[in-house]
């Protein structure tokens, strides 16, 4: 069985007036590829594609695509009306990424039923060019996680290749990856805890916030996770990712400056100001302990 891959959550960096700052970009995308990663997701939340303008967004894509030497994914579509989201998908499809990923917040509201979501669903998948398409169970502004009804729907289509999966439930989980068995739809899990347990059921692999810190970290222990310092390692990296609670993305922007990339820790999504003093100071523990765990594992 192949290695299962790693597929950051990019961050967007910013110059001092929150314009994109593409040269940072370009050293962003060489650093995920120097710790070996095995593709990108661009256009996400880490992204703060929400404060992006659809043009920023499409932008964005088409940098990361034309500069990566690895398969790219992306999202994007953040409009409430399927109209206006199927223009955005349309859009995003054109900038050449191997996958266009929906968000499944999208289809219709937080407390509608799974009628009302296989309807929409159905609506937008028919006004979307014929490409590859993935899955995001994107936390903002709400969840919504998959029911089995609804993941089994849309693997059945035949044009769904990736799957962000955020419902951080092992059980939940491995019935996932039964439904999906021989669909070609791959699940990829963005909850460290749970992470070893999935691959080992068959997941393709991570895409998550941490692959913004110490993606070589999450390589070591996909490479190998039946290996004895397995659990060991997994468990180490969740507790590193609560660090993620703490005041994400400011505090990955931060982290990254420190490892050489030449990024700013402006965000639009939340003010570079609340990464305190004592905040720093655990981002730079974190960077001392993700150096020892590269040297033990």
């Amino acid at each position: 069985m192949p290695s299962a891959k790693v597929f950051p959550v990019m961050l967007t960096p910013f110059h001092g007036d929150r314009s994109i700052d593409y040269a940072a970009l370009e050293k962003l995308i060489a650093w995920y590829e120097e710790k070996g990663v095995d593709g990108l997701f661009a256009v996400c939340q880490s992204s703060e594609m929400f404060f992006l303008s659809l043009e920023e967004r499409v932008a964005l894509a088409k940098f990361v695509k034309e500069h990566a030497h690895v398969p790219v994914v992306a999202s994007g579509h953040i409009a409430d009306a399927l109209d206006g989201q199927a223009y955005e998908l349309a859009a995003m499809a054109d900038t050449g990424v191997d996958a266009v990923i929906l968000l499944t917040n999208r289809f219709c509201g937080q407390f509608d039923g799974s009628d009302a979501w296989l309807a929409a669903f159905d609506k937008l998948l028919a006004k979307l060019p014929d490409v590859p398409l993935g899955l995001y169970e994107c936390p903002y502004p709400y969840k919504w996680v998959l029911s089995d009804k609804e993941l089994a729907y849309a693997a059945s289509t035949g044009r769904f290749r990736f799957l962000k999966d955020t419902c951080c439930d092992a059980r939940r989980i491995r019935g996932r990856l039964e439904i999906l068995r021989g669909t070609g739809l791959e699940l990829y899990n963005a909850n460290t805890a749970t992470l070893l347990d999935s691959v080992r059921a068959g997941a393709a692999g991570y895409s998550g916030v941490m692959a913004n810190i110490h993606p070589e970290l999450y390589k070591k222990l996909l490479a190998a996770p039946d290996a004895p310092g397995a659990e060991l390692l997994q468990a180490q990296l969740t507790m590193c990712a609560l660090i993620e609670r703490q005041c994400y993305p400011v505090n990955a922007k931060y982290y990254l400056e420190g490892e050489g990339v030449p990024m700013t820790r402006i965000c639009r999504t939340r003010d570079a100001h609340e990464l305190t003093e004592t905040y720093r100071s655990e981002m730079e523990q974190l960077r001392l302990l993700t150096a020892d765990l590269n040297r033990r594992f």
